[in-house]
């Protein structure tokens, strides 16, 4: 791609709330990426994930495909594991305290991100890091000069924050060091590109561009991307409300999640979660408006493609094979109820448990009579546990998505 091709889909999906900032981010990085071009020398790229959990989702990973489309254009990426900001908890997208994690938390966490960021970034091509290299070897003299640029006024006027000052809600002092930190990040590591999400606008264009022209070094480019919502198509997706795709999954299940996002919400998942290009996006929206590609078809192909990028090629057209059997064949709803099986739980038990059967010699019969399916595969085992989670039908009209615990 040419530099102009290159800052269209480097640019897709970001939101930054103001037009001349937009205009002023893209304005840079054009720059950059032309002086790189002719230097030869790549672009550092970083972004920042802070293991506070051990389970990923695909919101999570949104950053992620953002560093990699970086990778695919010749440039450095960093993944920066934050094992010291960790501790503190980013206050950016709460509008209450986050609970502090112990050293040893975070450790635990942090062993499983790496593994889980490779199945989007190229491993061979990218330089993992901890922010405790540093941000532990600061003291306090480092702090107050670090702290004194930026107003009190800086961090209460934000929204998480003012929201919590309205409801009389504490704000702690130790929160207003997070964008500190996280500004120190990108002038610990030199980075022309810092990449994150809607609620690190704070953090990356104020803290991280301040303390790096502050320390005498050439502010970072933010790429601010917008947030992926859930399966609802309506709030950020989130494990505790129930609306993610985890990654830690099968492509039956993430393929048929993505099925189950609504129509109004395909744009943003085109642009935030997929290898596809802008103009690649573009034209599949027009399609989609003009009538030419049903919306349907448009999902089945963003459900495969997301798959792939996990699972690879191979399997998503398995589970979108899998999917048209079952649910356009098989007459499956689009909707239903969700219930956490264990692994070795006997199938007498979860279609007892889940609703499915009023008593089990209920349910005994209706195996016998090859009337219980997974995924539209018949089960003749009423003792056996279930070969895998997905949907799980009884009769014509009964069904249940079946997920492991």
């Amino acid at each position: 791609m040419n530099i102009e091709e290159q800052v269209q889909t480097l640019m897709q999906g970001t939101e930054y709330g103001d037009p001349q900032l937009a205009k002023a981010m893209e304005t840079e990085l054009r720059q950059r990426l032309s002086e790189a071009q002719a230097s030869g020398r790549p672009l550092r790229v970083y972004a920042g994930f802070d293991p506070r959990t051990t389970d990923l989702h695909l919101g999570h990973t949104i950053p992620m495909r953002k560093l990699r489309q970086f990778q695919d254009f010749g440039h450095h990426v960093v993944f920066l594991i934050g094992s010291f900001t960790s501790l503190i908890g980013d206050p950016s997208d709460k509008d209450q305290l986050r609970p502090q994690l112990t050293a040893e938390q975070v450790e635990q966490n942090a062993q499983t991100y790496a593994e889980q960021a490779f199945r989007v970034l190229d491993k061979d091509k990218t330089e993992v890091r901890q922010n405790a290299e540093w941000l532990s070897k600061l003291d306090f003299a480092d702090l107050i000069k670090l702290a004194a640029n930026f107003t009190l006024q800086q961090f209460v006027t934000r929204e998480n924050f003012h929201l919590r000052w309205e409801k009389g809600d504490p704000i702690y002092l130790h929160e207003t060091f997070y964008p500190i930190m996280q500004g120190y990040d990108a002038y610990a590591l030199k980075t022309d590109v810092q990449v994150g999400g809607t609620d690190q606008l704070f953090n990356i264009l104020t803290a991280g561009r301040k303390l790096m022209s502050a320390l005498g070094e050439k502010p970072n480019i933010g790429i601010i991307l917008g947030i992926l919502p859930g399966t609802d198509g309506e709030v950020k997706m989130s494990k505790s409300l129930g609306n993610h795709i985890p990654l830690n999954t099968d492509a039956n299940d993430m393929f048929g999640k993505v099925m189950s996002v609504p129509d109004k919400a395909m744009g943003a998942y085109m642009r935030l979660a997929t290898r596809w290009t802008a103009s690649e996006v573009a034209r599949r929206e027009a399609a989609v408006a003009d009538g030419s590609l049903h919306p349907r078809d448009a999902k089945a192909e963003l459900a495969a493609e997301i798959t792939g990028i996990f699972y690879g090629a191979e399997a998503a057209a398995a589970a979108r094979q899998n999917f048209d059997r079952v649910f356009q064949q098989g007459d499956v709803p689009a909707e239903m109820e969700t219930f956490k099986a264990g692994k070795d739980q006997a199938l007498i038990d979860v279609l007892t448990a889940a609703g499915l059967v009023k008593s089990k010699s209920e349910g005994r019969r209706l195996v016998e009579q090859n009337g219980v399916r997974l995924d539209g595969a018949v089960l003749a085992d009423p003792a056996a546990p279930l070969p895998a989670a997905g949907v799980l039908q009884v009769g014509k009209r009964r069904f249940v998505r079946i997920e492991f615990q």
